[in-house]
């Protein structure tokens, strides 16, 4: 876990590298030209997910069990690059980062350009402090799916957990929309990656809070993070608009279509590159003191052992 972390931070996704995500994607983009169409979607995109990520475990464990026989240091080493494919924190600051920096060098249209690499929402009519302030919910949100969710469940169940919450986690940013094709089709992809987040995303505001010398903040975290549309990412970004006393959420368009969401936080303040470095040092810090703790346990457990 520890090297895979560092693989992470130094090398983020290199683009000349194959990545586990991108097969993830090709996969599931197979299967919903396959069997996205006639009736009975939404049993068919249950299908899909189970085969899926049943897949995912097995496959990666039987891949680990194999090498393990044949040598350990081999099976270490494919575990290590496996678990380094599943975090994505050094990628997720960089994009963010080139976000502030394309909205201030080259301007506005370029702004909304460069942030819809990252986001669901349409962004051609997004005006700088909505730039802005979609980059920074991106960062909390994706501090809990890029990093934090995959280590809880390599704390669980080892490295096939980990790429089985990708698997998930992956479905679900693919097929799990509302929209017209997958309302009924991703139903069951998006409900699933709910179920998956939801001890991870509270574990990540709860982290968020303590590396800010927030922890004051929880009741205003478990009040406003349950206003959002998602069970889950309120949380990372209640914690987030918390800690930098702004104003996250409100209307949105997705593919066209209007969408109203509650405000979180109730300071409508303009948001600067300042806040994106205290963003990004609660996305490293965080991930390191879920790092520390459950090597903390890690070593106790083994003591007792």
């Amino acid at each position: 876990m520890l090297i895979a972390f560092v693989l992470d931070s130094l090398l983020g996704d290199p683009r000349w590298m194959p990545h586990l995500i991108v097969l993830f994607g090709n996969a599931i983009s197979v299967g919903e030209k396959v069997l996205n169409k006639g009736n009975h979607k939404f049993g068919k995109g249950l299908v899909l997910v189970v085969l899926l990520v049943v897949a995912a475990y097995v496959a990666t464990y039987l891949l680990l069990v194999g090498l393990q026989a044949v040598h350990p240091i081999l099976a270490d080493s494919v575990e290590v690059v496996i678990l380094f494919y599943c975090l994505a924190n050094r990628t997720l600051i960089q994009e963010g980062q080139a976000v502030f920096r394309t909205l201030r060098e080259q301007g506005l249209e370029a702004g909304r350009k460069r942030l819809s690499w990252i986001v669901g929402r349409d962004t051609a009519h997004l005006n700088e402090q909505q730039i802005r302030t979609a980059t920074l919910e991106t960062l909390s949100e994706n501090l809990s799916d890029g990093v934090i969710a995959p280590l809880f469940y390599y704390f669980v169940f080892g490295v096939p957990g980990a790429v089985t919450y990708k698997m998930i986690n992956t479905l679900d940013s693919m097929i799990g929309y509302k929209s017209d094709r997958y309302r009924a089709f991703g139903k069951a992809a998006a409900r699933l990656d709910d179920v998956a987040n939801f001890i991870p995303a509270r574990i990540t505001a709860f982290l968020m809070l303590v590396v800010s010398g927030k922890l004051l903040g929880l009741n205003f975290v478990f009040r406003e993070g349950q206003q959002h549309s998602s069970p889950n990412a309120g949380y990372p970004e209640a914690a987030l608009a918390y800690i930098l006393n702004c104003q996250f959420g409100g209307p949105n368009t997705y593919q066209g279509k209007r969408v109203d969401k509650p405000y979180i936080g109730s300071n409508p303040r303009t948001i600067t590159d300042q806040d994106l470095k205290t963003a990004t040092y609660v996305n490293w810090v965080s991930s390191l003191l879920f790092i520390l703790l459950y090597c903390i346990i890690f070593f106790v457990v083994r003591d007792i052992h």
